[in-house]
């Protein structure tokens, strides 16, 4: 039987890889060990043929795990091949010294893992092929010399044979620095046949590597170990250059004596390359060709020392497209990838040969300018990079247009390191979005303490959800023909343990950053909802209570499952429930919104349109959902009816609503003119300060019944 044994701390890999070596040959017996100093004592009990094993384990390195298995006499030889998913040199020359005598990326390539495995097979096979040769040897000695003499003959004959089949370079050169054997491999490759070799000075074999490897062997001849672990480019008679794996032992007669070095070379150039190739893709963009975010670091923290060394700066740019998801999504992925092709060729078209352009992912690059002069302003990169973009891109005759916002960080004003540096870029790049796109901003301070400010804010909003700080308060709404509350606006407010209520515009912004939008909204309604419901119970008379919510929860939650299990819950029928939509959520064509908004419409529940007149207004909304009120916008009202723009857009409000038989109302009723001149103009219902301030829930009731009392 072949012994195969496998340490590897992760149970799949040593799954995988005793699966792979049962694959090699019918005889193969496989050992599988999680700890290594269980393989080190299995390894005393009984020699393998062949150890796999990881590089980075818990307990032991690979290099140590081989450092003390080289320590076990009957190990000396055994082919060890190691396997790692860490391509740094570091790591496999420390292996390599150990005494590994393969190494193999992980995760390792099937055909590859048993093409090697097999070799190495075959090379412990041909060791101990020449063990039990030199066994019978030095049985026969004892016979007659005569038979030595015979048998060493017939030795030397198999084992050039042996040595011939074996897919790598063997050589062995003696004490004196003279060549004792050689394979035909290398010999051919080096130009000649082994009969041109045997016997002479290893220099016209070797010849520019000989001199170092006389040095090599004198040292094997002086300590009697192994020199593993070699890396050499070797040159054949044809001028080709390939890589190869070196390992030297030393060769012993009968009585231990060190009589010669044995060398073994194997190919590993296609590794070599292939290694080259995953280095490649692991730094560089496969779309775009430029280098990716690692390279960009890597070649960041470089310059910061190059450039502290040097006092001398540097500036790094971020920019982000404008208006790329409509190409990409209008004209197809195809096009858009081919975009992005054009601008990388853009950006390097307008940077030097020093600068660094990279693509970050998507639509994001980052232009690394080297050597920036005191005198030189990064800003005319950033206005050349912000022109470059903008210019329209011909694809088959139709111009395709971009544009970018491009944040600007210096080194070492606006960062002492690469992620402090590439962070201060980002929230820069984002000030000019922020400021109107295609244009580029340079970092602030300021822009740091706004996001610290909004971290700050995410963690006490998760806090207050925990904590139940955030509370509802209602402001009336009231039907200008009667003077009554005709319905409720459900207003969120923050109040804070031992501070001041914090109004919704201070912290929903940030909410709907971060998402928890989600959350928050989910309790408003459900919150608003309970308390509908019990007034509906206490004064058996329904009071509709109006609740305002955001366009992208209908993207992170599913909206008409929670009000229909609120409604389920609380009981409260679902027209006396109002969303209030702004008019970009009712222009929303994406399936999941308008499939929600019909459901929801069709479950009975009303909406009303939020800040009438601040967005873009379409008829065509009217048709698909239940607008049951529109809403004048504060803003308008302040300066109505002296403002002509103003009276024109409340004025054309009111038309509207009386068209269509739906009820409009005023936002902002602050003072008695300002209600005279609503409700001359036509509007049914109003809100502000005039009629009341927002109340708690527990107060409603009493101002019903104050109000129905006078």
């Amino acid at each position: 039987m072949t012994a195969v044994l496998i340490v590897d701390d992760q149970a799949t890999n040593r799954l995988l890889l005793s699966k792979l070596a049962s694959s090699i040959a019918n005889d193969i017996q496989v050992a599988a060990f999680e700890d290594p100093a269980g393989a080190l004592a299995e390894c005393d009990r009984s020699t393998p043929d062949l150890i796999i094993t990881d590089y980075k384990m818990p307990n032991m390195t690979g290099a140590e795990f081989i450092g003390r298995l080289r320590a076990i006499g009957p190990c000396q030889d055994i082919p060890v091949m190691v396997l790692t998913a860490y391509d740094e040199r570091a790591l496999r020359m420390a292996a390599l010294e150990a005494g590994a005598t393969d190494f193999l990326l992980s995760p390792v390539d099937h055909a590859e893992f048993v093409s090697r495995a097999r070799n190495l097979l075959q090379l412990r096979k041909q060791q101990k092929l020449l063990e039990s040769r030199a066994n019978v040897l030095a049985d026969e000695l004892l016979e007659s010399e005569r038979t030595r003499e015979e048998t060493e003959r017939n030795d030397r004959e198999v084992l050039a044979q042996v040595i011939d089949t074996v897919p790598a370079f063997i050589m062995a050169a003696d004490q004196s620095g003279r060549c004792i054997f050689v394979n035909d491999s290398q010999a051919q490759y080096c130009g000649g046949a082994p009969v041109d070799y045997v016997g002479h000075p290893i220099t016209l074999l070797l010849r520019e590597r000989a001199h170092r490897s006389l040095e090599q062997d004198r040292e094997i001849f002086r300590t009697g170990k192994p020199i593993p672990g070699l890396e050499e480019e070797i040159t054949g008679y044809d001028g080709a250059k390939r890589t190869f794996a070196t390992v030297k032992t030393p060769l012993r007669d009968a009585s231990q004596t060190i009589v010669g070095v044995v060398t073994i070379s194997t190919d590993i150039t296609a590794r070599k390359a292939a290694e080259e190739r995953l280095t490649y893709m692991a730094h560089h963009d496969a779309l775009t060709g430029l280098p990716n975010r690692v390279l960009l670091l890597e070649r960041i923290r470089s310059e910061m020392q190059a450039a502290r060394a040097a006092h001398q700066r540097f500036a790094l740019l971020f920019l982000d497209l404008d208006r790329f998801k409509a190409i990409n999504d209008g004209f197809g992925h195809p096009v858009g990838d081919w975009l992005l092709q054009e601008i990388a060729c853009r950006l390097l078209d307008h940077c030097r040969a020093e600068d660094m352009v990279a693509r970050l992912g998507g639509d994001e690059f980052a232009i690394l300018r080297v050597g920036l002069g005191h005198a030189e302003d990064p800003a005319v990169l950033a206005e050349r990079i912000v022109r470059a973009v903008t210019a329209p891109i011909m694809h088959k005759g139709t111009p395709l247009y971009v544009s970018a916002s491009v944040g600007v960080t210096v080194f070492p004003t606006d960062g002492q390191d690469s992620e402090t540096l590439q962070r201060n870029a980002d929230l820069a790049m984002y000030q000019a979005k922020g400021d109107g796109k295609n244009t580029y901003r340079f970092f602030r301070p300021a822009l740091k303490e706004r996001m610290d400010h909004a971290l700050r804010l995410e963690v006490e909003m998760r806090e207050a959800l925990k904590l139940d700080e955030f509370k509802l308060r209602y402001q009336p709404q009231i039907d200008l023909q009667t003077g009554v509350v005709c319905g409720l606006e459900a207003l969120l407010r923050w109040q804070r343990h031992g501070q001041d209520v914090l109004p919704p515009g201070r912290f929903l912004p940030v909410a709907e950053e971060t998402g928890l939008i989600a959350e928050i909204g989910a309790f408003v309604i459900r919150t608003a909802a309970h308390h509908a419901a019990e007034w509906l119970r206490e004064q058996g008379k329904g009071l509709r209570v109006a609740v305002n919510i955001s366009p992208s929860q209908f993207l992170r939650q599913d909206v008409f499952g929670l009000i229909r299990e609120t409604l389920d819950a609380t009981g409260l029928p679902p027209e006396l429930l109002e969303l209030e939509l702004t008019e970009g959520t009712l222009l929303d064509d994406r399936p999941r919104t308008a499939e929600t908004l019909r459901a929801l419409s069709q479950h009975g529940v009303r909406f009303a349109i939020d800040d009438f007149g601040m967005g873009f207004a379409s008829l065509g909304y009217f048709k698909r959902v239940s607008i049951g009120r529109v809403k004048i916008d504060q803003s308008y009202i302040r300066n109505f009816p002296a403002s002509r723009e103003d009276s024109a857009i409340v004025e054309s409000a009111i038309a509207l609503g009386r068209a269509l038989g739906i009820p409009v109302l005023a936002e902002g009723v602050e003072t008695a003119q300002e209600l005279a001149a609503v409700r001359e103009a036509g509007c049914h219902e109003g809100q502000g300060f005039y009629f009341s301030r927002p109340l708690a829930p527990e107060l409603i009731l009493p101002m019903l019944q104050k109000m129905k009392s006078e």
